[in-house]
């Protein structure tokens, strides 16, 4: 049995923003009881997805009970985890994470990296990258770690060239050295990116957003990451008080076990999702 709660995160880009530059403070939360049940803050699509069938399938006989609280954005969990209102969060890649730690303030760490969501480039206006205009309008992701991930798919699709040793993960507008098409970069809040694209030439989308726009990086993407070699795993996340939590560590386990690779292999077959290595 299992609670499953949507909770509307920030949903424009200046919120997003103001979220994750004011809503810090040292993690100063507690770590807490084993107690059999665990509460997740979690994006929609895969992470509940993915909950829900741990939730059914494999927790009772692992001896715990999941809640999942569901958000829309990428700040709101982080703050719930760091805060003490749920007890950990699956949502996010280790550099996002870490961005996020630097910024506010909190010491929330990874337990278990459990899937892979390649980033794609989409367009509704564009059937190949070829056909994007010149002096296009291409959002991004307006955090920075996914900021620097977006550049870095358009440099491998020959849209840009990053400066040299620039760090992808890192990267910046600033760090773009050649831009032939002067394509005009668009910074939105992740979750906004799949309604951009009827206002946008192209938009570079996160996975899980895709998903929930039914976009897939197999089928619809003009471009999209190679998961071989990916080092963006979405983890299940908590607190340094909490990483050693019983619970805890039961719901990495069944994360990454083969029942849950079976299930991302067969749900998600196309390659929008796969199991992390």
């Amino acid at each position: 049995m299992f609670n499953r709660r949507v909770l509307l995160g920030s949903t424009i880009a200046a919120a997003s923003t103001l979220a994750l530059t004011a809503c810090g403070g040292s993690d100063e939360s507690e770590a807490t009881e084993t107690n059999g049940t665990v509460v997740v803050a979690a994006t929609p699509v895969p992470h509940a997805d993915i909950l829900t069938f741990i939730s059914e399938e494999l927790a009772d006989d692992a001896g715990i009970e999941i809640e999942i609280e569901e958000f829309t954005d990428y700040v709101q969990p982080n703050v719930a985890t760091a805060d003490g209102s749920v007890d950990a969060n699956f949502f996010q890649t280790e550099p996002y994470l870490e961005e996020y730690n630097a910024a506010n303030g909190t010491d929330l760490v990874t337990v278990a990296p459990v899937h892979i969501e390649p980033l794609g480039l989409y367009s509704d206006k564009a059937d190949s990258v070829e056909a994007i205009p010149e002096g296009g309008q291409v959002a991004i992701p307006g955090d920075g770690s996914n900021g620097g991930r977006a550049l870095a798919l358009l440099a491998d699709a020959g849209l840009i060239t990053l400066a040299e040793g620039v760090d992808p993960t890192l990267a910046t507008e600033d760090d773009v050295a050649e831009n032939p098409k002067n394509l005009e970069f668009v910074p939105l809040e992740a979750a906004q990116l799949a309604r951009s694209l009827p206002d946008v030439d192209a938009a570079v989308i996160n996975g899980n957003y895709a998903l929930e726009a039914d976009l897939s990086p197999a089928e619809d993407a003009l471009v999209s990451e190679s998961p071989e070699g990916n080092p963006y795993a979405n983890y299940l996340v908590t607190t340094s008080a909490n990483a050693e939590n019983e619970d805890v560590q039961k719901l990495a386990e069944l994360l990454q076990s083969d029942e849950v690779r079976r299930y991302i292999a067969e749900t998600w077959a196309d390659g929008s999702v796969v199991p992390a290595s």
